[in-house]
């Protein structure tokens, strides 16, 4: 006889049959039910335990698919035989990753080894909207299935394009719901304007240093990159002048706010600047704005102030919801719309409409204006705590980013260039040294269009304030 305390009270506990499947799970797991076994029967056991024979098929169903029960015709249920649990086995000893581009792109986000992870890209989980995320995956989960039985609409989920057209004209930018196209996250939404409008050979335009995730699209597509210098103002419109007339360039990709690295923001003058050469040259500005939300009211929006008739909008969820749903989204002209769609078909069909349903719930649910508010005023206090302790630790900041998730800083004093590496402050070689002391750091090379090394190195504010990362940079500048 299997022996399990359940607990019929249903506030806020397990239910009854997630109670049985832990109950007998442990007991698997500590070997007080060994392989090969019989269990009771759906009957035997509901009788036992006083609960329906429905509930106990359901807990053993959930079982047989864990693989710690095997159901055989006309015998009934065993248990498994498994292979020894990874947590009871000895934890193997941590070795330092390879650093490298093929690391950051995929297996960084499989790697859980590193602890301190002040080079991240993302939030730290308890900093997203649990609550509204859970209210949303309840509200889905009552969603007849016979509504999200097919492939869904080539656009998107309809009802989250409404949300997304209301709220940019909120922001200036006058648009319909067939301007919006739902994507697999904004750096789908990157990949499928390079599939639609660019061909191999063609020359882009791109911030110096740049979104690190971009640059490994645009090579993909055999396209040619160059940089254009990004400093504390926006970018360079000198230089961007003179490369647009040297290169003839197809497209110009720009971060608007809270830029991915450095964090900067463009001003208005720049922006109106920048506008002003695309529309000159009739160059296409594709504006990557996945950080609006959490930026200060009234930072400039290229495809707000241009109406979207050269600029190509980019956005997305994963800032401030959860990066794992991957909704993001175009916003373009019907024309552009319409073309982004086919490609997207062409590629991949439809966006999954159950994420996307989730992500309108979640925006529509109450909770979610709250929490960009609080998570902004949060990243912005964090800023100021991580930049003062970067300079107090001899750092030397770029700028003192208005909020957002990133700040861009190298060893005060350090070289560029060789000369950087000859003194082994380059940033390649000290995110290699932190990663021995167990702190992934993001070097400049990442987000260089030419992938030269230099000393700069991108934080993330939100992982970034930790004891064993300030002794580092200490022991950097004390030679260790």
């Amino acid at each position: 006889m299997i022996q399990l305390e359940l607990t019929r009270s249903r506030r806020g506990g397990d239910t009854l049959t997630e109670q049985i499947v832990a109950g007998i799970a442990a007991l698997v797991d500590r070997r007080a039910l060994r392989p090969g076994i019989a269990v009771p029967s759906v009957r035997r056991f509901a009788a036992q335990h006083g609960v329906s024979t429905f509930t106990v098929a359901e807990a053993y169903g959930r079982l047989t698919a864990l693989g710690y029960l095997a159901a055989r015709a006309g015998s009934g249920y065993t248990v498994a035989h498994r292979q020894a649990s990874t947590e009871q086995a000895p934890s193997p000893r941590w070795e330092t990753p390879a650093l490298n581009a093929a690391w950051l792109l995929s297996d960084v986000f499989a790697d859980h080894s590193v602890p301190i992870k002040a080079g991240a890209g993302w939030l730290p989980g308890d900093w997203l909207n649990e609550e509204g995320l859970h209210q949303a995956i309840r509200a889905a989960a009552r969603v007849p299935a016979g509504q999200v039985s097919g492939y869904g609409h080539p656009y998107g989920f309809a009802a989250l394009r409404e949300h997304i057209a209301t709220r940019l004209a909120q922001y200036g930018m006058p648009m319909q719901a067939q301007q919006v196209v739902l994507t697999q996250g904004a750096t789908q939404a990157l990949d499928l304007v390079v599939r639609t409008l660019l061909r191999a050979g063609d020359t882009v335009l791109v911030e110096d240093p740049c979104y690190c995730n971009l640059l490994q699209i645009l090579r993909l597509a055999g396209l040619k990159v160059v940089g254009v210098p990004r400093g504390a103002a926006g970018l360079d419109t000198d230089a961007l002048d003179a490369a647009i007339r040297r290169h003839g360039p197809r497209a110009l990709f720009v971060n608007t706010v809270l830029q991915n690295p450095t964090g900067g923001t463009l001003t208005s003058m720049n922006a109106h600047r920048v506008l002003q050469l695309a529309e000159q040259h009739r160059l296409l500005v594709v504006e990557d704005d996945i950080y609006r939300e959490l930026a200060p009211a009234g930072a400039p929006m290229l495809a707000a102030m241009d109406g979207l008739s050269h600029v190509v909008y980019v956005n997305g969820f994963s800032k401030t919801i959860t990066p794992s749903l991957r909704v993001g989204y175009l916003a373009a002209s019907p024309e552009l719309a319409k073309a982004f769609a086919r490609t997207k078909m062409a590629v991949g069909l439809t966006s999954s409409e159950v994420t996307e349903r989730l992500v309108y719930a979640v925006l529509t649910g109450g909770h979610y204006a709250r929490h960009v508010d609080a998570l902004a005023a949060r990243l912005r206090a964090q800023q100021d705590r991580v930049t003062e302790k970067m300079e107090a630790h001899g750092l030397e900041v770029l700028l003192r980013p208005e909020g957002g998730m990133f700040a861009w800083a190298r060893v005060r004093g350090a070289p560029d260039g060789a000369a950087a590496a000859a003194q082994g402050l380059s940033g390649g070689q000290l995110a290699t040294r932190a990663l021995s002391h167990g702190v992934w750091l993001a070097p400049g090379s990442y987000f260089a269009p030419d992938e030269t090394d230099s000393p700069w190195i991108r934080f993330n504010v939100a992982t970034s304030d930790a004891p064993a990362l300030w002794e580092f940079i200490d022991g950097v500048r004390g030679g260790s």
